[in-house]
């Protein structure tokens, strides 16, 4: 079969991204500071939002409506604590000591998006079965985005996220990976986190653009919905962590877009 090779993106496009994926590392870096016990997800939300519209950015979240979804996107977060793995939506829940709670943030700067998440270990009383199981998130991204080079295929990508979830023992999030990232949040190809048949066939190239973002589980490989039908929870109840940077791909090795 044919090998589709992702198509680049130029000099000024990168360019209207990485002002995109700084508006999103700032606005994390905010509620990174912010994120203690006691403080309501809602807060959390809220002081994002205005760290995106001062920065004269707009949320790629707030509002968005795929056609799976119930109802639109009601914040500029994704705030997922402990058994939450992805898409908890903001609400009053105040976070407690020990919480293990997962932030994704997505900001469009010139039509351009950048996409980007961090997992936080709330307070001082962590655990470390907690912190290891955000360690390895951490590394299973730094691994996919080090396999992002100029003619390597998402195989690659997903056999680098792979060997590190192994290594440590954690499962993945089925049905859930990566992306294609641009002018919109979510464009082809969906990049999985552990091998898949065809992924051979997808090549990167100098310009191609990703999101790239491992969730891991420290429990069984299934999940459930909440009744909101946005939040994705672990079906044994047992803890989660998701990280992710958007990623260009260039001659000189991979590029994190969503950095200060």
């Amino acid at each position: 079969m044919e090998t589709t090779t992702l198509p680049p993106r130029t000099t000024l496009e990168l360019d209207a991204m990485r002002d995109a994926g700084r508006v999103v590392a700032e606005t994390l870096a905010a509620v990174r500071a912010a994120t203690v016990p006691g403080v309501k997800l809602r807060d959390l939300d809220d002081l994002a939002q205005t760290c995106i519209r001062e920065a004269g950015a707009t949320s790629s979240f707030l509002g968005y409506k795929p056609a799976w979804a119930p109802t639109a996107y009601n914040g500029a977060l994704c705030l997922s604590p402990n058994e939450v793995v992805v898409h908890g939506r903001p609400s009053g829940r105040r976070l407690h000591e020990g919480d293990v709670l997962s932030i994704d943030c997505g900001a469009i700067v010139d039509g351009w998006n950048g996409d980007a998440a961090i997992t936080l270990l709330v307070g001082e009383q962590t655990s470390e079965d907690d912190a290891r199981l955000v360690r390895a998130t951490e590394e299973a991204l730094a691994a996919g985005i080090a396999a992002s080079v100029p003619g390597a295929t998402l195989l690659d990508v997903a056999t680098a996220i792979d060997s590190v979830a192994r290594r440590y023992g954690f499962a993945h999030l089925p049905d859930h990976g990566g992306h294609g990232i641009g002018r919109s949040m979510h464009e082809p190809p969906f990049v999985p986190n552990k091998p898949m048949t065809g992924l051979d066939r997808v090549r990167l190239q100098a310009g191609s653009t990703l999101a790239i973002e491992p969730m891991l589980l420290a429990g069984e490989e299934r999940y459930k919905h909440k009744k909101d039908g946005w939040a994705v929870v672990t079906a044994d109840g047992r803890r989660a962590a998701h990280v992710e940077h958007t990623v260009a791909v260039t001659d000189d090795g991979p590029v994190v877009l969503t950095t200060v």
